[in-house]
């Protein structure tokens, strides 16, 4: 493992599950907006990073389906459609990519990422 990957492995340990959801989503945001702003030189990595988003969003939406999910039925639900709509939207993206068909993307992770922070 080079030191990049040793130094975000210890970074998350202690880190509480949500401040790693947080991480995880601005991470995201940050590497679809890089792609975004740079087209030409970075579109190449373009499915890659949004398989990653990807699998966040399934994460997320694995967990409003857990029976232990503590939140309330509406909030699981407008997750689950929010997710939905992000796989909608990736497809779309894959099928005819653009930088600016990532800006919705970009701007709800950083939504969802501000809300959960406590900033909203």
């Amino acid at each position: 493992m080079n030191n990049l990957g040793s130094y975000t492995q210890n970074e998350t340990v202690g880190m509480d599950e949500l401040t790693m959801e947080i991480r995880a989503l601005i991470k995201s945001s940050s590497a679809l907006n890089q792609i975004k702003e740079n087209w030409e030189e970075q579109h190449k990595e373009l499915s890659v990073a949004l398989e990653k988003n990807r699998r966040l969003w399934t994460f997320i939406a694995a967990a409003m389906k857990d029976e232990e999910c503590q939140h309330p039925i509406e909030v699981r639900q407008n997750v689950l459609n929010l997710a939905n709509y992000i796989f909608k939207r990736t497809n779309e993206v894959l099928l005819h990519p653009a930088p600016e068909k990532l800006e919705i993307l970009i701007t709800i992770n950083m939504q969802i990422a501000n809300g959960l922070s406590g900033k909203a």
